[in-house]
């Protein structure tokens, strides 16, 4: 209880909700204005993002180029589901995809218990197990979800209008970040035990890979929906600035809490020498998997979210050379640093998405990609750790545990006394 009301907690929370009514207060009173609030919640999602990859890269030492193929496997998979509710006034879009989710979880649980006892079995062998088993689910899924569809759609429509549209939006989001989780598992399986130059390369290939399944996604994946490499439209927008603050919040505490806990120890002390974390016991893959899989979530939440803000999709978004931009943030911010990753953000939003944008010239802001390396050079040289380092606020700060005196000890004041 005085770890969940101490001042550091309190002043975390009174800060965050005091910015939220500020900002909320602006946007009604047209001050700020469709314009700027876009450029804010945009400036939120990018700090979910960066936050996962900070904690891939930066907490876990496994340098990712992949966060922006599952950003785009969540904000896909959410926008799936809300336009089928939207258009076509079907759940059928919520159920597969809850189903698919559920039961391929279940399944990945069950069977990484059950493997883990096989001596020998390579990373490959178990990917296609895996694999398969998913694919199987999957099937099933879609074939349950067309018998109970009819069912969970009736019921949404004997809700208002407003309540049935936000509980298929926050499903979507929430079951499609759960999807990006899922396919970073299974393909984490069989590259994370590559060294992180190797492991950067293979990232970066599964993002154009999943850019180049997104170009034919009307054709190759049959989501007529989705129309390809034209762009899906008639995505509702419901990502407002209270969803963005929410998830962002709860994303800084679920980092916060992880990194505080022996699980965040053992995912820092891979990072710091993973000879070293081996020798102490720790099992490397696990602690890999556990970083790269919720960081890969964290990514499709705020695809996600980013779905929805525009209601306008198109799988140039999610190319390979904006994949660099969460990379840039958390340098920017500084690895490891949660506070860093946001601050970089909101600025990268304001900044280069808003300012370069807004005030300058038409056409200046194609100059991001001379500012951006132009900035990282300097980064680099005058400040290597970031903008803030290793700095966090009190409530995200790392509290080391007091010493306690042994039983030997505790009657005397020193060595020297208790033995003249």
């Amino acid at each position: 209880m005085k770890n969940i009301f101490s001042k550091s907690t309190l002043w975390f929370l009174g800060s965050a909700f005091l910015i939220y009514a500020v900002l909320q207060i602006l946007v009604s009173a047209e001050i700020l204005n469709s314009f700027w609030n876009t450029i804010i919640r945009i400036g939120g999602v990018m700090a979910i993002v960066s936050i996962g990859l900070n904690l891939i890269y930066g907490f876990n030492g496994q340098f990712s180029l992949g966060q922006w193929g599952f950003y785009a496997i969540g904000a896909y998979a959410a926008a799936d589901v809300t336009y089928r509710w939207q258009i076509n006034k079907s759940a059928d879009g919520m159920v597969v995809l809850a189903l698919a989710t559920l039961l391929s979880g279940f399944a990945i649980l069950w069977l990484r218990k059950r493997l883990s006892t096989v001596r020998g079995l390579d990373p490959l062998s178990a990917f296609t197990i895996y694999l398969a088993v998913t694919i199987i689910l999957s099937a099933l899924a879609w074939w349950l979800g067309t018998l109970i569809s009819p069912t969970v759609t009736n019921g949404l429509n004997l809700l208002p209008a407003a309540v049935a549209m936000q509980i298929v939006f926050v499903s979507g989001v929430v079951f499609g970040a759960v999807v990006a989780a899922e396919i970073s598992f299974l393909f984490g399986l069989p590259i994370l035990s590559l060294g992180s130059d190797y492991f950067g390369i293979a990232t970066l290939g599964f993002s154009i890979i999943i850019k180049i399944l997104l170009d034919n996604s009307d054709t190759l994946l049959g989501f007529q929906e989705m129309k390809g490499a034209r762009g899906m439209v008639g995505i509702p927008k419901e990502t407002s600035l209270f969803w963005v603050f929410i998830f962002l919040v709860l994303v800084v505490v679920i980092t916060r809490n992880l990194l505080r806990s022996s699980y965040g120890r053992a995912v820092i002390s891979v990072r710091e020498d993973e000879i070293a974390a081996k020798a102490m016991g720790i099992d490397i893959a696990e602690y890999k998997i556990l970083a790269f899989v919720l960081g890969s979530f964290f990514a499709g939440l705020a695809g996600g979210l980013y779905a929805h803000i525009n209601g306008f999709l198109h799988p140039n978004t999610f190319n390979f050379i904006k994949s660099f931009d969460p990379m840039i943030i958390i340098v920017f911010g500084g690895l490891g640093s949660i506070s860093g990753t946001v601050f970089a953000a909101f600025a990268w939003a304001l900044i280069l998405e808003g300012v370069l944008r807004l005030f300058l010239p038409q056409g200046f802001e194609t100059w991001r990609f001379v500012v951006y390396p132009i900035l990282l050079l300097i980064t680099m040289l005058l400040r290597p750790k970031g903008i803030f380092g290793d700095y966090e606020i009190p409530f995200l700060r790392q509290v080391l545990p007091k010493i306690r005196k042994t039983s030997e000890t505790k009657g005397t004041d020193s060595p020297l006394e208790a033995h003249p």
